[in-house]
């Protein structure tokens, strides 16, 4: 493990750079499409970014969102959102079980699988972000369930969504970055 904490260390010395919004995009691109590759056997394509006015006048509604927060040199919080269809299809996938058994093993198989699909994706963003000089460390996950979920502006933050797709389901990520 002492070497993995060594590498890690010297990615984070690298010379700082701006967060970018393009750095911002490509970072959560990388981070989803890698998670849900590696987690799930299938692309994540990007599909499009969604301006902030817009999504405030008409917020996409969700089941399920989660969130995992990272603060250092920089500092923020993303929320991953979600349908209940796509939180049980990728559980099955994750775990080997059919939809119904999903449903039948209740809410908190789903909130420890998703709470790990969040923490792996913005473990991913954060690494970006260290890797061009903004070391910072991550929160635990928090999954919220429920009716007509919206995520709701932070104060300080600029904020960044970004719609995905996978296996025929809308992902969200939503991304608040403290300002400075």
């Amino acid at each position: 493990m002492g070497d993995w904490l060594s590498h890690s260390s010297f990615h984070c010395m690298a010379a700082a750079q701006q967060i970018t919004e393009a750095l911002i995009q490509e970072s959560i691109a990388n981070a989803m499409q890698n998670v849900c590759r590696t987690l799930l056997r299938q692309d994540a394509p990007f599909v499009d970014r969604v301006p902030t006015a817009e999504y405030e006048r008409d917020p996409l509604k969700f089941q399920l969102i989660g969130n995992v927060g990272f603060a250092g040199d920089a500092s923020g919080m993303v929320y991953l959102c979600m349908s209940d269809d796509f939180a049980v299809y990728a559980v099955g996938t994750i775990l080997g079980m059919s939809a119904a058994e999903v449903r039948f093993a209740g809410h908190e198989v789903i909130k420890d699988a998703i709470g790990e699909v969040t923490n792996m994706t913005v473990g991913g963003f954060k690494n970006a972000l260290c890797d061009v000089g903004f070391p910072c460390k991550l929160t635990l996950p928090t999954i919220v369930n429920g009716n007509n979920l919206t995520v709701a502006s932070l104060k300080g933050t600029a904020r960044h969504i970004f719609r995905f797709t996978c296996a025929t389901h809308v992902l969200v990520a939503d991304l608040q970055l403290k300002n400075d």
